[in-house]
């Protein structure tokens, strides 16, 4: 006869053992539901068996350190924001992630990892829950030795070091030829991770194309440089309205006015008043009234717009209905210039207004903008400065003493501990 204590202790293994199958089970499902994870078990790897840490069960499969590869870039900036993008939507998950780069036939390769807890009852959900949050296109399970884990942290934290260190370059010193790429992977990036897009809403707009990133991105600095604007701030409008996507919005927005002008989407008819539609237009979502408000503007603006690109010079005659987004940008600098020159020089005030109206500013569209103004600042001045001490990204390098030349050969972050 088995005592009553060896009786319960069995009963606990058995039990243990069935929810141990069943979570297993589930988590197995979950990987082959989002996509089956590889797990490259090298001799240091272990077969994974159930343990009981603190009253719950794990899967540990490892002696070393896990890790997750979630996504691979050819592009340093662009691996960095998305690595910053993704830190950000998983902090309070408590997901730890790292930013690596190898050297590669074709330039460097930067790869985006989250670290694993040795536990695929904790990462195969996880992973799973990523990808179904559309924060990561893939995963792929591998393990580290120790040397490998602290050389890659080592690498994530030299990373992060580099774009927080103070630069002596700012977006006003910066030439085009150094600010247009960058600015471009910015621009590229905050199209792809609208929420919208994320998200799959039914109203989604389109993320900008590389080639209509780059034309933007010349756009927006030109527009800038000609009425003299903070282009960190104008940067945060464009954000904050579209996220510099061409799609048009508040479709159903109406105004009164006392007389329909060519163009004009007559909706009602009143008592020497007409209804008309008022949507907003384009990227930086100006509605069709204030597009009126800012092409009177142009006519009066005395500037010599010459100095402008062709795309970007407004026609003398106005047309509502067909503005190219490259206008729309210009149109917008102009309506930032006035706003500026109305208040004096109070960056907030104007932003403020841009969104309620000298009236009633906005003050938290202003520091939503504010917020996107900064970020842009810090990553566009550091990304200009590291590309061009980087010499496998320079354009025109200098020729090497030959003693200099073998430490020219590795890249800033290449860097041993």
């Amino acid at each position: 006869m088995l005592s009553g204590k060896l009786k319960k202790v069995l009963t606990r293994l058995l039990l243990s053992s069935a929810i141990t199958l069943m979570v297993l089970a589930a988590s197995v499902w979950l990987g082959y539901r989002f996509r089956p994870q590889h797990i490259d078990l090298r001799p240091f790897a272990r077969i994974p068996r159930p343990e009981l840490v603190r009253g719950s069960i794990i899967l540990p499969y490892t002696n070393t350190f896990s890790a997750a590869e979630v996504g691979a870039y050819d592009d340093e900036l662009e691996a960095f924001l998305y690595f910053e993008y993704l830190r950000g939507r998983t902090a309070a998950d408590g997901v730890q992630m790292l930013l690596t780069a190898s050297p590669a036939e074709s330039g460097p390769s930067y790869r985006i990892f989250v670290v694993g807890q040795d536990d695929l009852l904790t990462d195969i959900p996880r992973l799973a829950q990523l990808e179904g949050r559309g924060l990561i296109p893939h995963s792929d399970l591998s393990i580290w030795s120790e040397n490998e884990f602290a050389h890659f942290r080592y690498q994530s934290h030299i990373f992060e070091a580099a774009y927080n260190v103070p630069v002596q370059q700012n977006l006003e010193t910066l030439d085009g030829f150094q600010l247009q790429p960058a600015l471009a992977e910015f621009l590229l990036f905050k199209s792809q991770t609208d929420i919208r897009i994320l998200e799959g809403m039914e109203a989604k707009p389109q993320p900008l194309t590389r080639a209509q990133a780059e034309q933007s991105a010349a756009d927006i600095i030109a527009v800038a440089r000609f009425y003299d604007l903070p282009l960190d701030y104008f940067l945060g409008v464009g954000a904050m309205e579209n996220n510099y996507m061409d799609t048009n919005g508040d479709l159903t927005h109406a105004v009164w006015k006392k007389s329909a002008q060519s163009g004009d989407i007559v909706l009602k008819h009143r008592r020497k008043r007409v209804l008309v539609s008022d949507y907003s237009i384009g990227a930086w979502q100006i509605t069709r009234e204030t597009v009126r408000y800012a092409h009177r503007l142009y006519l009066k603006d005395k500037r010599d717009y010459s100095g402008l690109p062709e795309r970007l010079r407004p026609p003398r005659e106005l047309d509502v209905n067909s503005v190219s987004d490259a206008v729309l940008t210009t149109y917008a600098g102009l309506l930032l210039r006035n706003l500026l020159d109305y208040f004096h020089g109070d960056v907030e005030k104007a932003i403020g207004a841009y969104n309620g109206g000298i009236k009633t500013p906005n003050p938290d569209y202003a520091s939503g903008v504010t917020r996107v103004a900064e970020y842009a600042r810090r990553v566009l001045e550091h990304a200009a400065v590291l590309n061009s001490q980087d010499p496998a990204k320079s354009k025109t390098p200098k020729s090497p003493s030959a003693k200099d030349a073998a430490a020219n050969e590795r890249p800033w972050w290449d860097i041993d501990p």
